[in-house]
Order: C-alpha cells, then structure tokens, then sequence
C-alpha cells in the first residue's frame, strides 16, 4: 500500500503550475543527479530537453521552458529568490549559454533546445526527455514523467516498484476513506490524531512542527503579497490583479504592517455575510496572482488550486475562531493532506488526467474536510464534507486561455473555496447514518469521469474557454 505522506500533497514551490513548472523543474534536478550517480556529468558538452502532449500545448503559458532551464541550473524552487528568476532566464537566453547545477557551463539555446512536442507520450500525457551528449559523443537520454502536484517518476521505475510492491507503509496504513474510518471508528480518535501517528513514523514531533510552519507561513505570505500587489498579470491577457483592489476596499482605515498584525485588524474588522464571500474571495485569489506571476505558494494539492485551502483556513482563523492558533493550523494541514493522498491513490490529482476536477475539485475536498473537523465534526461528517465538495465539481474541465493560469482558474479558486466553507456546513447538519454517497464512491467516480473526458478539455488549450477566447481578444 503507498505511502504517501501530508508533505507530499503540501509542497512549498514556484507557480504557475505543480505538473507543468514544478514537477518538470524537479526532474531536472533530478536528473543532473543521475548524471553525476553515472560519472558522466562532467562530460557534457551539449544538451536538449523535449517536452510532450500536455507539456508542450500549454508549455510556455505554464512556464515550463523556463522551469526546465531552472531545474538545469540546479536552483531549489523551495529557496530560490523568485525576483531573481527573470534575470537568470535572461542571462541564458542573451548568453546562449546555460550553467549546469551552477557548475559547468555549456552553450545553449533556448529557442532551438528547448523542443515542443505535440505527440502525447503513452504513460502520461506530461512527458519530457532529457538529452545530452558527452565530450566523447555518446548520446544520453532520460524521460520523466510529471504527474501532477509535483510529483516526478520514470515510467521504468514505476512499473518496478509496482512489481516489488515495496513501498513503505505507514503504521496504519490507509488506501481508502473506509479504512481511514474504520481506524477512528475502533480507537475512538479524530481523523488529524490517526494521521499524525503515520506521519510521526517518518519525522519528530519537532520536525513535523517546523515543516507545517513553513507551509502556512508560505500560504500567509502568498496571500499578504497579493492583497497587496498592484498591476497586470504576465502572460499577454492584460489580466488585472483584483485582489489588491477588493482588499483595499475591505481594509478600510485599518493600519498594520506585517502579516500578523494583517490578521489581527482583519479580525477587528466588522463582518457580514456579503463580507465573509468577499474575504474569502479575496485570500484565493490573491495566492492565485501570485502563482500566475511565477511566485512563491505553497502546492495544495497542485499550484492551480493552490488558493483554496489558505483561503479557508484564513476564514476560520479571521471570521471562525479569533483564538485559532498553531495546533488548529497542524490540525487542518493534517486532515487536507490525507484527504488529498486518498484522491492521489483512488484517482488523479493532475489536470492533464482529469481535468480540473482532478486539482480545484481535490483542494476544496481538502479543505471541506479539513475546516469540518475544525469546526467540530466527526469523522463520518468529515468524510461526508470532503464528498459534497468533490460532487459538485465533477466533470470540471481544465481549459486554460492562452495556455495560461489565470482564466478561468483564479477565480475557480475562490468558487472551490467557497464551495468547501459550503460543503463543511451541510455536512455538520448531516447525521453520518442518512449520507448516501461514500467518499470513496466520489473518489471512483471522479476518476472514471476523467478517463471518459475528452482529451481536449484535460490542460490542452484545445477546447472549451481555451478556444472560445483567444489572447487577440484580451
């Protein structure tokens, strides 16, 4: 049974997409490590990446050209300074030349090196071969496959690990919601209790602590910064930032001048209900503005949907509970990510499988579930929150104008943000003994709607909005 941990499904990064900025930018640090496991990085003498199917049709409107040209140069996406990475692709780009893990130059040019393939790999739609040649003249080639949230494998070693099926288990290992349950069912414990006994078998108490910390100091900062970003959006659809003028007018007079202080007069802020859409609107979009402009967020479960659960963690820290402290953060971050690894195991969690069901649909399941135990729920209300969530957007396409994160999926972040604050309170008036649809049934459900959609509504940009709208419009 995988093991798949809370900080696989939560990972620190650089937008605008988990599948097509992250994942190809790890894999190709990944691979300069191959090269130097094999002694053959010191030979290099030339290099070229080939992106395929999803990764090319939407490639450079997701910044996957420039991602690979960061992986290759060995920069961390958790450390990188984001203000620098303009000023690095240039250099590469005027220079014609590219420094391999910050060590060993080589020329390269981007517009030729760099190749787009519209033919779509068998494994995964998001493919990408790296190659080489040595001072020798041999030839070396490695393909990776991103398959979404950041996550890498190659298409060889995943077929080994099915085979030895030696995946390390958690002590309670979980593959379904059912099983999720029936431990809370038999140790009377909440769903964050269970998860943290599994995760507590990899790392320290003190080391899960710090880990959760930076994620939520990551989610604050993305929403500080875009709530207070004025301008346009890159990409050419001269998309305005909205949440720099929606928060202005919330704020009002307020004064502070750090994201603590930020929480605090927000809290001393009078909030109706009008307000309460309009705040949390405002958080998710304002991850999402930061995302779009090749920012720093956090992948919750992939950088597309990255603000949805911030956003309604906020809205119980601001409008919720004004006491809300670290453990209700580790508690929320516990229940989201099991939430997101039964998605992961059951079905996708990657747009170019499933559409956009597969990462806004994920998110505001996680956090449905995660705010209902928050609030108080049981387990069984939880999972009832997680699958009303997840209901209501299946069949959810991913048609991204221009091949660009920012329409329709800003605003869908905010839509899954609210849809999760919505699905959590219809599932504390629900008793768990008249649900009817079991989260795993949603689970099975949403993962046989993605394989019956049609290639083109799945991260594309050849169907729906994608088609309907062009760059020459905006």
């Amino acid at each position: 049974m995988e093991c798949i941990s809370i900080f696989d499904m939560l990972k620190i990064g650089v937008g605008p997409s988990s599948s097509h900025t992250l994942g190809p930018w790890r894999a190709g640090r990944r691979w300069l490590a191959e090269l130097k496991k094999n002694n053959e990085f010191n030979s290099i003498v030339s290099v070229s990446i080939d992106l395929y199917g999803s990764l090319s049709l939407t490639g450079k409107g997701h910044a996957t050209d420039i991602a690979v040209l960061l992986g290759l140069c060995g920069y961390d996406p958790q450390l990188i300074d984001v203000s620098k990475i303009s000023e690095i692709v240039e250099t590469i780009k005027s220079s014609n030349q590219i420094e391999l893990d910050q060590i060993k130059t080589v020329s390269f040019d981007p517009t030729s090196q760099i190749i787009f393939n519209r033919d779509f790999k068998e494994f995964h739609p998001n493919g990408l071969t790296f190659r080489a040649v040595t001072d020798t003249g041999k030839k070396i080639a490695s393909t990776f496959y991103s398959i979404g949230g950041g996550f890498v494998v190659k298409e060889e070693r995943r077929r080994k690990e099915k085979k030895l099926a030696n995946f390390k288990e958690f002590p309670k290992p979980i593959q379904k919601a059912i099983d999720l349950l029936n431990y809370c069912k038999k140790e009377q414990k909440k769903i964050s209790e269970i998860v943290l006994e599994n995760e507590k078998s990899l790392r320290s108490d003190a080391e899960i602590d710090e880990r959760i910390s930076k994620i939520w100091n990551v989610m604050l900062e993305s929403m500080y910064t875009g709530c207070h970003t004025e301008g346009t959006l890159p990409g050419g659809l001269n998309v305005r930032r909205r949440a720099f003028d929606t928060h202005k007018k919330l704020i009002g007079d307020s004064v502070y001048s750090n994201p603590t202080e930020w929480i605090t007069s927000i809290r001393d802020t009078e909030v109706k209900f009008r307000q309460i859409l309009k705040w949390v609107s405002c958080f998710a979009l304002a991850v999402n503005e930061v995302n779009a402009s090749l920012g720093r967020v956090v992948t919750a479960p992939t950088n597309g949907s990255a603000g949805v659960i911030p956003a309604v963690m906020m809205y119980y820290m601001v409008i919720e509970n004004h006491d809300a402290n670290f453990d209700d953060i580790k508690q929320f971050m516990l229940v989201a990510g099991e939430i997101g690894s039964l998605f992961k195991k059951g079905a996708t969690i990657s747009a170019a499988m499933g559409g956009c069901q597969a990462e806004i649909g994920v998110s505001s399941a996680m956090a449905a579930g995660a705010l209902t135990e928050l609030m108080g729920g049981t387990p069984e209300q939880v999972m009832i929150s997680s699958e009303i969530a997840m209901e209501h957007h299946l069949g959810l396409t991913c048609d991204p104008i221009g091949g660009l994160v920012q329409i329709p999926c800003i605003e869908r972040n905010a839509m899954g943000a609210i849809k999760a604050i919505n699905a959590c309170e219809m599932a504390l008036d629900t008793d768990a003994a008249n649900a009817k649809v079991p989260l795993d049934r949603v689970i099975e459900t949403m993962w046989e709607t993605a394989k019956d959609m049609n290639t083109k509504y799945k991260e594309t940009s050849e169907g729906g909005l994608a088609v309907k709208v062009s760059l020459s419009d905006c």
